[in-house]
Order: C-alpha cells, then sequence, then structure tokens
C-alpha cells in the first residue's frame, strides 16, 4: 500500500508541476528554429506568428535560422533541446515527412523526438512552364511530354525538395518522362527557368506569382482542392483529370518530444488565436500561404500520413539522395 500510495502521489506531483509549469510559462524568452533561410516561406511565416505571440506572452519570441539539410539541422536542435517549451521548431514537409524517408542516418525519428503542437498551413505548388512550351493547358503538356518522351526536363531546388516531388509524382500519375534538374536553392531555378535553360517547376506561389503575373512564366494548374483567389484563371489538378497530387510545402509548430500536455496546449491555443488575428492573417494570405490550425493529436495524425504518404512516392519513383 505504501507503494501504491508513493506512486499516485508522485503522479499528483507530476500533474500539478505541469500546471503550474502552463501557468507561469513563458518566464523567460523562447526561441523558434527556422530550417531554413531568411526570406523564405518557412521563415516568413514563423516569423509572422512568433511576433504576435511576443505580444501575447510578454516575452520575446525570437527566430533563429539554422539553415541546411533541408531542414534537417534545426529539426535535430530541437529534438535534443529540453522539453520545456523553450524552444520550438518550425516544421516542415521536408524535415518531418520527405527526409526520414530518403536520408538513411536521419539523426532524430520524426514522430518520437518531436511534440506536435499545431498545423499552420501550407504553400501552394504551382506548375508553371515557360512560354516557349508549347502548352497552355495540363492536357496539352502531357501530349508534349508523350509525343518526346525525355526531351523536356523540370527544375527544383535539390534533390528530395517538394519541387522535386512534385515532378514525380506528376510523371507516375500521367505516363509522362521528364529530366530532372536540380539546383541548389529556388532562386537559380527560376533564374534558369525565365532564361528557357529548364522547361517547367512545380515550385511554391510565392517564388513565382510576380513572374506569372508579368508574363515571363505560364501557370497550368495549381496543387490546391479549390482554385487559388490569386489565380483564379488556373486550374486546379484535380480539375485537369489528375487526382491524387498532393506535393506541398506545410508547415506546423512543433517541440522537442516530452513537453507537457497542458503546456502544449496552451502554445497550440495562443498559436491558433494567432493566425486568426486580422493583422497575421493578411500578412499570411499576402504570401499565398493556406492557413490551417486544430489541435496538437490533429497534427500529429497528418505528420504520420505525410510520412507514409512520400515513403510510398520516394518507393514507387526510384528516389535516391545521389
Amino acid at each position: 500500500m505504501k507503494i501504491i500510495r508513493l506512486a499516485l502521489g508522485l503522479v499528483s506531483f507530476a500533474f500539478v508541476a505541469g500546471i503550474a509549469s502552463a501557468q507561469t510559462w513563458p518566464a523567460r524568452p523562447v526561441r523558434v528554429l527556422v530550417g531554413f533561410a531568411p526570406g523564405g516561406g518557412t521563415d516568413i511565416v514563423g516569423r509572422v506568428v512568433s511576433q504576435k505571440l511576443s505580444e501575447y506572452w510578454g516575452q520575446g519570441v525570437t527566430v533563429e535560422n539554422r539553415p541546411g539539410a533541408t531542414g534537417v539541422i534545426a529539426a535535430d536542435l530541437t529534438a535534443k533541446a529540453p522539453a520545456d517549451g523553450y524552444t520550438l521548431m518550425v516544421g516542415h514537409v521536408n524535415s518531418h515527412a520527405i527526409a526520414p524517408n530518403l536520408m538513411k542516418k536521419l539523426p532524430y525519428d520524426a514522430i518520437r523526438d518531436f511534440s506536435p503542437i499545431t498545423y499552420l498551413g501550407y504553400a501552394p505548388n504551382v506548375l508553371v512552364v515557360h512560354p516557349a512550351i508549347p502548352a497552355r493547358s495540363v492536357k496539352e503538356l502531357i501530349a508534349v511530354l508523350k509525343a518526346k518522351p525525355g526531351t523536356y526536363n523540370f527544375a527544383s531546388s535539390g534533390t528530395g525538395s517538394t519541387q522535386h516531388l512534385a515532378g514525380e509524382m506528376f510523371k507516375l500519375l500521367t505516363g509522362t518522362q521528364m529530366v530532372h534538374v536540380p539546383y541548389k536553392g529556388s532562386g537559380q531555378a527560376i533564374t534558369d527557368l525565365l532564361a528557357g535553360v529548364v522547361s517547367m517547376n512545380f515550385d511554391t506561389l510565392p517564388s513565382v506569382i510576380d513572374h506569372v503575373r508579368g508574363g515571363r512564366l505560364r501557370a497550368l494548374s495549381v496543387s490546391t482542392p479549390q482554385r487559388l483567389a490569386v489565380l483564379p484563371d488556373v486550374t486546379t489538378f484535380t480539375e485537369e483529370g489528375i487526382t491524387g497530387f498532393d506535393v506541398t510545402n506545410w508547415y506546423g509548430f512543433m517541440g522537442p518530444g516530452g513537453m507537457p500536455r497542458d503546456l502544449v496546449s496552451k502554445i497550440g491555443a495562443d498559436i491558433n488565436r494567432a493566425m486568426q488575428a486580422p493583422d497575421v492573417k493578411a500578412r499570411l494570405e499576402q504570401t499565398g500561404t493556406q492557413i490551417g490550425g486544430g489541435t496538437p493529436e490533429q497534427f500529429e495524425v497528418f505528420t504520420k500520413a505525410e510520412l507514409a504518404k512520400y515513403a510510398k512516392l520516394v518507393k514507387d519513383a526510384h528516389i535516391t539522395l545521389d
């Protein structure tokens, strides 16, 4: 009986301590790790939301850019940080769904080593072609590709990037052949696409929308369930008869594994509130971000589904890291 009472006492103490930690947190500044360089979609979303959280919490919320290995470096730092809520990260499809299926020696477990907090949303991928490509619709593009298999190519920001995976998924779903041309970032990939060095790209909306509006690139389709208000004349892949095309740059707040559940719930609730604040919502929509939200449990289910989806794609398309 003494052992049982002692065990119950420890559980009660842990429960009370957890409540106390959530009530008094944060007592000092919080850092948010971003696995990409400043100015990119992940960085913009992280900074916009973090600024609002700083207002809510009365503490500094500092975004730290730790670029490298498509987000893996920042994720590894987060996984190894104390689970006290003072180190968070903007998780990304690369670090938590694609890299785990491509890197044989990933330094963390994408599920076990993290506490999912909330899904922030995603940036749509847009299929854009150089104006010289004789196609004004996806159906016409498929016909062009099938007429000359392997003649045309598509750019990406690197092997294993969402642009690369989107191109491979397009090939699988349409039975076409293209040559993948990886770059070290979206900047040079878009530059060469504008110059006609490469034929097309499946890049994110913020990277290409100005070029589409200026007529320098032609948008054929978007990866969203419905058409985008900023590109109302551009069809979705579903409208084009391509079902199952689902590759997006998604973002979500995460912390180290083992964070107290009440603390996770508090942070998640504040992030959801921040994303619905008029100024934050307007800023995110300007970047083309499709705003998400939801509970930690929903985000965990989503992440596991993404891991499974990319595992199948990597296997079916025989994708490897060169």
